[in-house]
């Protein structure tokens, strides 16, 4: 009767941990190809370009949460709509896959699609909730959709689930917006999204994240918000562009405490081409 030897038994157990380090390496490849593939399917659907009116100032900055192999579904936009009034809107679907970046696209081109229809906010993010809901899927998603006057300074916005914005003015006031909102897309079919008036005056700004920038293990949401306020403040008082305003929230987003999607979508008037 044949018996195997220690050496036997070695080369065996390297074949099995070989065969094992093998199918990890696969399986870590296959995820990183799938993560690579929704960062690449995020950021193509993020618009390239911004509307642009006397005056006006727009900047966003965004940064994906692509480490630890999660991918998540923040989005902005901004567009001018059919009569002439500048569509805003801010993001997030719920979840970190791939499933979930390309239900953000699903979610933002229906927002566009839809503005065809009727720009109006509240009627626009109820619309929007319908055909996510006709759509059959489980996922759903915090929205702030906002139409502007770039003539009057008129702005009007309407919240479905999503954080509160973050406003500030030139002669040194500032604060969260107060805004009803409704509950998020894609949770329950014929709900109503309440809609608010601001007004966009000369120096002013309006500062729209989701919640990877302001909320987190290492940062409470008032925490996050109240730092987000203070940023607007001093750039509103000191004439700061909005881009410069956008590049300083999104780093907070480093401070969190954790690794998600951070969104922000800055709205300012420098006051340069007439007067709002």
């Amino acid at each position: 009767m044949s018996r195997k030897g220690p050496t036997d038994d070695g080369d065996e157990l390297l074949a099995r941990l070989g065969s094992l380090t093998a199918q990890a390496r696969e399986l870590a490849q296959l995820q990183r190809s799938r993560v690579e593939l929704a960062v690449a399917l995020q950021r193509g659907m993020l618009p390239r370009d911004l509307p642009e009116a006397p005056g006006l100032q727009l900047a966003v900055r965004y940064a994906p949460a692509y480490q630890g192999l999660n991918v998540g579904g923040d989005w902005y936009d901004a567009f001018t709509m059919p009569d002439g009034r500048i569509g805003l809107s801010i993001g997030d679907v719920q979840g970190h896959n791939i499933e979930a970046a390309a239900f953000m696209g699903q979610v933002r081109v229906g927002l566009r699609a839809l503005a065809s229809v009727t720009s109006e906010p509240g009627e626009l993010l109820a619309r929007t909730n319908d055909l996510i809901l006709s759509l059959g899927t489980d996922l759903f998603a915090t929205c702030t959709f906002m139409r502007l006057d770039p003539a009057t300074g008129v702005l009007e916005s309407a919240r479905a689930g999503h954080i509160p914005h973050i406003w500030a003015t030139a002669d040194g006031r500032s604060g969260v917006s107060g805004d009803e909102g409704g509950p998020p897309l894609g949770v329950e079919q014929g709900m109503e999204y309440p809609v608010m008036r601001h007004r966009l005056t000369t120096g002013g700004v309006f500062v729209l994240v989701t919640d990877g920038v302001v909320e987190g293990p290492s940062l409470s949401l008032d925490e996050g918000l109240d730092k987000v306020v203070r940023l607007a403040g001093v750039a509103a008082v000191a004439g700061l562009e909005a881009g410069a305003l956008a590049a300083a929230v999104i780093k907070m987003a480093g401070t969190v405490g954790h690794e998600d999607d951070a969104a922000v979508l800055v709205v300012g008037h420098d006051g340069a081409v007439g007067r709002l």
